[in-house]
């Protein structure tokens, strides 16, 4: 084996971005009508791992748990990222 230290590791994730996006959404909407501030819950749950972050109104913990986190991450940075565009200079 040779020496890989400088080589970049390609990380794939099927594509579901519908799937994770329409979960988001949902819990989104669930954790506004509970009165919680729902990007502190969601991102207390993404980098936790803790579904109690996660109401259970309306099915929202079960919603997210469907999905793994990785999943919802890769989604929040894809969506960021073409709703900003390209930086200028680039």
């Amino acid at each position: 084996m040779g020496d890989q230290t400088n080589e970049t590791v390609h990380f794939k994730i099927q594509k579901e971005r519908t799937k994770a996006g329409d979960v988001l959404m949902r819990v989104y909407e669930a954790m506004s009508e509970r009165g919680y501030d729902p990007v502190n819950q969601i991102v207390g749950y993404l980098i936790s791992g803790d579904p109690t972050y996660i109401t259970s109104y309306n099915n929202a913990r079960y919603l997210i748990r469907m999905l793994e986190r990785d999943e919802l991450l890769e989604e929040l940075v894809k969506y960021y990222v073409e709703s900003h565009g390209p930086i200028e200079g680039e």
